[in-house]
């Protein structure tokens, strides 16, 4: 956190500095004294130092400046920082003005020109001042600052990227907040245009920012170090996680390339309970973060957000394309792409996604429902520990499963934990099949088991229906089933031949495509198991297979 600032006003130079000059020799160590030659200059800095969520301690102002008087300063200020010290340097003729602005003002004191010697006329004063300032003072939150609409899509990216690559962040809600009213006004933003507002603890902002423009701020890598590297993995969930912190951990150099989040659909779950070793569960953001640490303390270069559009083969390398237009080629190439929710298709929904709409948890809208209802669509883990996480915020939350019958896809421990929460209720049977709203959602239409059709007011909708694989940039590369899932290994050999294209004397390895030297792991893989646990092992075996690929070549 920046030192508190001491701000002393005063349209006299040689008053100004000196002023200045006494402040810093008493007080330099602990606060930071900035100095301002008029009151419209002085507000100026008020207005940066609050975009900054810099803390003002006290403000020093003369009394007899043109255009701005300082009582006039200080009753603005007032509006800016309200917890402020406030003093007054006047002559003896502003005795009178000074006495009444104690209490039209609320000053805290004055002190007569001259103050020579300032041991005895300036600084006793001073240090009551700034004393009882300090035993009140909280200091501010010191990070970014996200100021938005809950309904935008685009603070609803903001807020998740920030939050799912572990970045600290406070959020304001413009139509909520009026602090966030006042910063937007500082900053001369139009509300309607320029919004979400990512304001920096460095005093620069950045207006309705692409996720690139937040990484490259926040000190995120979107750009490859060197042009090879011995291992590339694309996708950074468990499986990919693992394959990092083994694969330079055994000695190669590897590069991690994400398109969103270390973590996957993983790290957006907001607990795990039958993870082995962590017999009290943990969330998908902790065990991200962990891996994380991990594998940079190996030496990953993990580049996020990046996202790989295609792939190339010229023997020995596998070279992989990226967004910007950029290459990386390697020996070895892992996809670990894992999978995305699959959207619903339904009226109505496409206007609403992150205006009331979401894939996944989406926590960051948690707290935004308290005492609300929300509601959640599917039956298996992820959509169980999702509605375990809202129960603690919302007022009720009701799931709407599809089939007959919670246990068919969810495991029996989240089964008994929902049942046993007064305030989730299942729908069995269920189905939403439109959903409505003009910028915000405002209701879904039910359909039961019974063939009837419900319309119920809801606020917060969050879909988990089944998952699809990203790896339409592997088309005409790679063999895979007609869902998109990649085939690997014995899977590729059909009535004992090899895949076509085949150049090698051996079958393709467990965890090997079509393609000798790339390789895939976790739920991207045809016929996997689609649990954090197993998505971690197949990224440790994949290493294996790695080296023995890479023996050959």
């Amino acid at each position: 956190m920046a030192k508190p600032v001491i701000l002393t006003i005063d349209d006299d130079p040689e008053v100004l500095q000196a002023v200045a000059r006494d402040l810093r020799r008493a007080y330099g160590d602990r606060f930071r004294v900035l100095r301002a030659d008029s009151g419209s200059a002085a507000l100026e800095v008020l207005k940066q130092l609050k975009l900054r969520d810099d803390p003002a301690a006290l403000l020093l102002a003369d009394q007899r400046m043109p255009h701005m008087s300082g009582v006039e300063f200080l009753e603005q200020a007032l509006k800016l920082f309200p917890k402020v010290k406030r003093a007054l340097l006047t002559a003896y003729a502003d005795t009178d003005a000074a006495i009444r602005a104690i209490n039209t003002v609320q000053i805290d004191y004055y002190l007569m020109k001259p103050w020579d010697p300032p041991e005895e006329r300036l600084y006793p004063v001073l240090d009551d001042l700034l004393d009882d300032w300090l035993s009140s003072f909280r200091p501010p939150f010191g990070g970014i600052r996200v100021i938005g609409n809950r309904w935008s899509p685009q603070s609803h990216q903001v807020k998740n990227f920030l939050a799912r690559n572990q970045v600290p962040y406070q959020w304001l809600d413009i139509e909520l907040e009026a602090e966030a009213q006042q910063l937007v006004s500082f900053t001369d933003a139009d509300v309607a245009k320029h919004l979400p507002l990512v304001l920096f603890p460095d005093g620069t902002r950045l207006e309705q920012p692409s996720n690139v423009q937040v990484a490259e701020k926040v000190g995120l890598r979107t750009q490859a170090e060197r042009p090879f590297y011995d291992l590339v993995i694309v996708g950074g969930g468990p499986a990919g996680l693992a394959a990092a912190v083994y694969g330079a951990s055994e000695g190669l150099d590897t590069v991690m390339i994400e398109r969103e989040a270390p973590g996957g659909q993983a790290g957006s779950s907001s607990r795990i309970e039958n993870y082995l070793g962590f017999p009290v569960g943990l969330s998908g953001a902790d065990l991200a973060r962990r891996a994380v640490t991990q594998a940079r303390r190996f030496g990953v270069e993990i580049l996020t957000p990046q996202e790989v559009t295609g792939v190339r083969v010229e023997d020995p390398y596998r070279i992989v394309k990226l967004t910007d237009g950029s290459e990386i080629s390697c020996h070895a190439l892992l996809v670990a792409t894992g999978v995305a929710w699959r959207t619903l298709n339904v009226p109505g929904i496409e206007g609403l996604t992150g205006a009331g709409v979401y894939y996944g948890a989406a926590q960051t809208e948690a707290i935004a429902c308290q005492g609300e209802d929300v509601y959640i669509i599917g039956g298996a883990n992820s959509a169980g520990q999702a509605a375990m996480y809202f129960s603690k915020y919302a007022g009720r939350v009701i799931m709407l499963v599809r089939g007959d019958s919670l246990e068919k896809g969810m495991s029996q421990y989240l089964v008994d934990q929902i049942a046993a929460m007064e305030n989730i209720t299942v729908q069995l049977n269920a189905r939403v099949v439109e959903v409505k709203g003009e910028t915000s959602l405002e209701a879904i239409t039910i359909l039961t088991g019974t063939g009837e059709k419900q319309t119920v007011p809801a606020s917060s909708l969050f879909i988990f229906i089944g998952a699809t694989p990203h790896t339409d940039w592997l088309d005409s590369v790679v063999e895979r089933d007609e869902r998109g899932f990649i085939f690997t290994g014995l899977d590729l050999v059909r009535e004992g031949k090899r895949p076509k294209g085949w150049t090698l004397e051996r079958n393709p390895l467990l965890l090997e495509t079509s393609v000798p030297g790339i390789f895939a792991a976790g739920d991207v893989r045809s016929g996997s198991v689609k649990r954090v646990a197993s998505g971690v092992g197949e990224g440790a075996i994949a290493v294996q297979f790695i080296h023995q690929y890479l023996s050959k070549v």
